[in-house]
Parts: C-alpha cells; structure tokens; sequence
C-alpha cells in the first residue's frame, strides 16, 4: 500500500514519518521524499490516527489523485534541484514528463489551477534557493553552480536571481559577509 504525504519535502520529514509509523506498527516497506510504501494496509483508526499525528507534525497526508499528482510534481522538482548532485542533462519539462509518465503541458496545467503558481516559477524558485545555499557554502564559484543547475551561463544565472531576489549573487553573499563581521563586532 502507498501512502502520499504533502510537505514531505527533506530527510527530517522521513525521520518523522518513519517515527510516526513505527509509533502505530506499520512496517514500512519503503521511503521517499512524499511516498511511503507499507508491507500491508493498516486499518481505518490506524489511517486516522496517522493522518491526525502527521498533522500535528506539519505534514498532510493526501486522498485525491489531483493533491497526489501535485505532490508527486514538487517531490521530483525539490529531490532534482536539492538533493541531486546531477541535475538531468535533459530540459526539466521532458524530465518531469519521464519520470512521472504524463504530458507536461497537463502536469503544468494542472499545476499551476491547483497552486497558482506556474511550474516554471516554482521550478525558479527552487533554483534560486539552491543557488543560495551555494553561494553561502561557498564551495563552488558562480559559474560552477551555473553550470550545476544547467543554466547557459552565468549572465544568465545573475540576470534571474535578481529578478527573483532583487540583489545580484555577488550583493547576496556580501550582505551574508555583513552580518557576519556585524556578529563578530558584539
């Protein structure tokens, strides 16, 4: 049985859901970023109580196919983005498409009537987020995290963070340096 869990969105989150099943003795089969597969069904106060439990943790879990498909859109967008260290080689519209077998335009649509947000925009917003920890991590020059998140140069890559952000990567990581020398100064 598979159980579709919104807001599942990092490691921390399967560290809950985990807890939260071995609470109630549901063995789990497998785990992933908005998807628990379970070894058997569990009853209806078992479901009940999870649902319940996982609410009072900041998750949901999610009943209808459309929440479900939507859920399965922004788990494959944030493990792609955060947690890849290869973001696919292939455009993110076909990725998407392969991965969860349906016609972008219907995955968009459907997207975008359900969060008010186009697909494209929330697959920004993530970038921009990501190239923040990068920036703050500062592991890795701008054009290597250009590079990183497949945009086609990092002209590119400044041009829309700040639209996005409103200050450009450079202005970022010295506000970042700013507070840091502030803290020191205490």
């Amino acid at each position: 049985m598979k159980i579709y869990i919104k807001y599942m969105v990092s490691m921390r989150c399967k560290l809950v859901v985990k807890e939260e099943l071995k609470k109630l003795g549901i063995e789990i089969v497998q785990i992933e970023l908005g998807l628990v597969e379970i070894f058997e069904p569990v009853s209806d106060s078992q479901y009940e109580k999870l649902k319940k439990n996982l609410l009072l943790t900041g998750l949901e879990m999610l009943d209808d196919k459309k929440s479900i498909l939507i859920g399965k859109i922004k788990n494959v967008i944030i493990e792609m983005i955060h947690y890849s260290d290869d973001v696919p080689k292939i455009n993110f519209s076909d990725y998407l498409s392969k991965k969860l077998d349906y016609n972008y335009t219907y995955l968009s649509n459907i997207f975008s009537e359900v969060n008010g947000i186009t697909l494209q925009q929330f697959i920004i917003n993530h970038k921009i987020e990501r190239i923040k920890e990068l920036l703050l991590y500062e592991e890795l020059n701008l054009t290597e995290i250009a590079h990183k998140l497949h945009y086609s140069s990092a002209a590119h890559l400044s041009t829309q963070f700040k639209r996005v952000t409103g200050s450009s990567p450079s202005d970022f990581k010295q506000m970042r340096e700013k507070r840091l020398i502030n803290l020191e100064n205490l």
